[in-house]
């Protein structure tokens, strides 16, 4: 059987969706899985499409970032494929873990694909540390330490950290922090 994957990384990616399972159905995928979801979160769909493959199922993707988000991520995917004795297809790449020239291009692809990542990673920071040194990047403005007054008197009037943090919007973290940071200026 023919199981089709597919993802998108925001819920305004409707169309990068209906263009992946236009692909999956017009390749013969009987049953497609997808979801719209970062590939760094909970992938639901994902993990029950893993549950419900069986022995000669094949996995289809359209492309290999819809899949995985890393070399570590992939080899695992592998890992369950190959454990309930299914295969990986990638169609823009034409690349079949069924064959051995299949899984070792998989494998060389992928690690290309993590090194291009990486190098761009280390160009962003780069940019932000010499964007930082020009007095242009500042990051993004900190929501919790804002509220610090509101923390303070909230604490004051006897409310637990957590109850401040739910009543603000911050994190329960946060809270505790501007307690603490309070605690040692005084």
């Amino acid at each position: 059987m023919r199981i089709g994957y597919a993802r998108t990384s925001t819920v305004e990616q409707d169309a990068g969706l209906n263009a992946q399972i236009r692909d999956l159905e017009a390749y013969g995928c009987t049953e497609i899985f997808s979801e719209k979801v970062s590939s760094v979160q909970k992938r639901a769909e994902l993990e029950r499409l893993l549950k419900f493959v069986r022995k000669d199922d094949s996995l289809i993707v359209t492309k290999l970032d819809r899949l995985a988000r890393s070399i570590p991520d992939l080899v695992n995917i592998i890992a369950a494929l190959e454990e309930r004795q299914a295969t990986l297809c990638v169609l823009d790449m034409n690349l079949d873990t069924a064959s051995p020239t299949g899984r070792l291009l998989l494998n060389l692809v992928g690690s290309i694909a993590q090194f291009e990542r990486e190098i761009m990673l280390q160009r962003q920071r780069e940019g932000i540390s010499v964007a930082k040194a020009a007095g242009k990047y500042r990051g993004r403005a900190p929501t919790a330490r804002s509220k610090s007054q509101d923390v303070h008197q909230m604490r004051q009037a006897g409310l637990t950290p957590a109850e401040i943090a739910q009543k603000l919007q911050i994190s329960r973290a946060s809270v505790y922090r501007i307690i603490a940071e309070n605690q040692t200026a005084a």
